[in-house]
């Protein structure tokens, strides 16, 4: 590819990402695989002050050589780079510790490669674990996922077309995980059956059901959670919303509370029940009309 076309691709893909302005520090996770060194080569193009942020979780052989590949690429861009080293046993609900103890060495504020086709598959999977409208609109955030508007397809022919290195991540063809089943298996089979493009028309019917999520939770936020007898009185979709705010105060999880969760704390605050435990060792007392939340003393 010549380099006038490579560059009319990057202006091109630019002009869709949600980078914040020329000169402005940006943290990015770059694992070296093709998304997160698309987020890399957009966010230096962009103008921004990068720092990209490796972690090696040690999982598989060789793991330790893609920190030189993405360090290579961040002194291509002029970018910084860091190193993170953070080992994860094998064992089970692999993925999901691998991602709290990558996300536990990262900086707070940090920018992900995460694009369209990582907002379908996570809308699946929270569908099939009964998430309600926050759990279907993921990636809200577009300074945490400046990139989400691109498809995978785009950040590889991206690396392509400018040469980038790519790491290849043999786990994600392991069908041992959901997502990759949903990658490969569940979104082809729903593309084939509906003859369309299922991840486009899923990241449409997010933003749809992410804005009425936040509209749902600023009329939720003028309940006060501690009332009882405002709570009980409100419509229960607003209820739970306010006591789901009101539970997440001090949340140890990265998920929100079950709805089964909620609704115990809701029968508190109807009266059916003085108080009750819910998950993450939270318990929740009602005393004279006024719902307290106790926290874990271990968290």
């Amino acid at each position: 590819m010549t380099v006038p076309v490579a560059a009319a691709m990057m202006q091109s893909f630019l002009a869709r990402c949600t980078f914040p302005a020329p000169g402005t520090q940006l943290h990015c996770a770059v694992s070296g695989g093709a998304d997160s060194s698309a987020l890399l080569l957009l966010a230096a193009a962009a103008g921004c002050q990068v720092t990209a942020h490796h972690v090696d979780h040690g999982l598989r052989e060789g793991s330790a050589a893609e920190a030189g590949v993405v360090a290579a690429l961040a002194t291509r861009v002029r970018a910084d780079f860091v190193s993170h080293q953070s080992t994860v046993a094998p064992g089970s609900n692999l993925e999901a510790r691998a991602r709290q103890a990558r996300f536990g060495c990262l900086p707070k504020q940090i920018a992900t490669g995460h694009t369209l086709d990582d907002r379908a598959e996570t809308m699946c999977i929270n569908l099939m674990r009964g998430a309600a409208r926050t759990g279907l609109s993921p990636f809200r955030d577009g300074d945490r996922h400046p990139i989400v508007r691109l498809r995978r397809s785009e950040t590889l022919a991206l690396c392509h077309a400018h040469q980038v290195d790519i790491v290849f991540d043999p786990s994600n063809n392991d069908p041992a995980y959901v997502r990759n089943r949903v990658r490969h298996e569940l979104l082809p089979l729903l593309d084939a059956i509906s003859c369309r493009d299922v991840a486009a028309v899923l990241d449409r019917q997010a933003d749809v059901l992410g804005a009425e999520d936040v509209f749902l939770d600023s009329l939720a936020a003028e309940i006060d959670a501690t009332d009882a007898k405002a709570v009980a009185a409100a419509p229960i979709v607003l209820a739970r919303r306010a006591l789901r705010l009101f539970i997440m105060q001090a949340w140890p999880r990265d998920h929100p509370p079950a709805v089964e969760s909620v609704d115990r704390v809701l029968a508190v605050a109807q009266g059916i029940a003085t108080s009750c435990e819910i998950e993450g060792g939270h318990r929740v007392h009602r005393t004279n009309q006024r719902l307290r939340l106790e926290y874990p003393s271990v968290v």
